[in-house]
């Protein structure tokens, strides 16, 4: 290269000068070099980013339109809503107690006004009640579907039932003996009596950890399986897979049976977790609560591979990963019960996969169901598991 450099005519000498350059020290480069190839790397990234559009909208379109949904949905009130059971007397009680079913026919009607009240302040909470008799509220306070269970007592006393661990439990406590006592004028109070809810299985902690484990499988199985696709196809493995005569749901299924074998020590140590660290009870059968999770496991994953069936960038897998997630985020009840939403949503809601593989957890390890009561979850989740897989082994992109 140096004798074209310095166009020689003699080869020789071209080659020693050559080899002498070659074993001087570097040439000094100028004071911008480095930085130059700096900015080249730096613009080369740029333009490799944004030739993609789905990289581009992920990134930046779907955060963007995220947040103004989310923005209109909750910036037309900040009312917090609590659901509240109240129990009804029994109808066969003697006439007796006629006083105290005026009063609670006269606390039902409090509780509609201030809802309806078109005056009423942004900060006095809506109480969304339901009106139970005892052994239904009581089974709905234990399973976490409403925050606080209310009754009578003679005609003048309260009974509030809660777990005072539970914030949301506390502040529903607080905002229906207010109304009770604002509708007695404060003048003359209702007493009140509160029983705490500390027996194990009927605490919020309790309810919780099954929906950490839900939590863990989705993120396991979603996760775990689009970025592992992803960063194979990114990097030219997938290739290699496909010179070879292997078919593409043995592939597949080899990645599904994988990640459910990695789920079994993250479901063993979350409820070790929640027995030994915080008295949580097993009242119904192991092997029942494995084949719910696996069968959640078996729904997210299918799931995951078909969301990552195609994707070639690791920001559009997460994009679409985000959406498909943030629904069972927030409706599905991991951290607090979906009877909060309005009724008219709940059918939409019960049918996310997080949503049936929950309640079937939290049946089967709080309340000892077995198959007669959780086989429709099971089955649901088997459907959301399969059909995605089926339609993933068909779309398939190998590069």
């Amino acid at each position: 290269m140096l004798w074209f450099a310095t166009r020689d005519s003699n080869p020789v000498r071209g080659l020693s000068i050559m080899s002498n350059a070659s074993c001087d020290s570097p040439t000094p480069v100028g004071p911008f070099s480095a930085w130059r190839s700096l900015w080249e790397l730096y613009v080369t990234r740029l333009r490799e980013f944004f030739r993609e559009p789905a990289r581009i909208f992920w990134v930046y379109g779907f955060p963007t339109i995220l947040a103004i949904c989310l923005g209109m949905a909750f910036r037309s009130s900040t009312t917090e809503t609590f659901i509240v059971d109240l129990v009804a007397p029994s109808a066969s009680e003697t006439e007796s107690t006629s006083t105290q079913r005026a009063a609670f026919e006269t606390l039902v009607e409090a509780i509609q006004a201030r809802n309806n009240d078109p005056q009423r302040r942004p900060d006095l909470p809506i109480l969304q009640f339901k009106v139970v008799d005892a052994p239904l509220g009581w089974e709905r306070l234990i399973t976490g579907k409403t925050a606080l269970l209310a009754r009578l007592e003679g005609e003048d006393g309260m009974v509030y039932h809660y777990d005072p661990t539970r914030a949301e439990a506390r502040a529903a406590r607080a905002a229906l003996d207010d109304l009770v006592q604002r509708a007695r004028g404060r003048l003359d109070p209702v007493r009140v009596e509160n029983q705490l809810i500390q027996e194990p299985g009927s605490r919020y902690i309790d309810w919780l950890i099954p929906g950490l484990i839900g939590l863990n499988t989705m993120g396991g199985g979603m996760w775990g399986i689009g970025f592992l696709l992803v960063n194979f196809r990114r990097n030219g493995l997938l290739k290699r897979f496909r010179a070879t005569p292997m078919p593409r749901w043995h592939f597949l299924s080899a990645i599904l049976g994988a990640r459910l074998t990695f789920l079994i020590p993250d479901v063993a140590v979350l409820l070790t977790v929640g027995v030994v660290v915080f008295g949580m009870p097993i009242r119904g059968s192991l092997a029942t609560a494995f084949v719910v999770v696996l069968a959640g496991a078996t729904a997210f994953a299918g799931i995951g591979l078909l969301i990552a069936s195609r994707v070639s960038s690791t920001e559009a897998v997460n994009g679409m990963m985000n959406l498909v997630m943030l629904p069972m985020w927030m409706f599905s009840g991991i951290f607090f019960s979906y009877e909060r939403f309005p009724e008219v949503i709940h059918p939409f809601i019960q049918a996310l996969p997080m949503t049936q593989m929950l309640d079937a957890l939290r049946a089967v390890l709080l309340e000892g169901a077995g198959w007669a009561v959780i086989w429709p979850s099971v089955a649901i989740l088997m459907a959301w598991g399969v059909i995605p897989f089926v339609v993933a082994v068909r779309i398939f992109k190998w590069t």
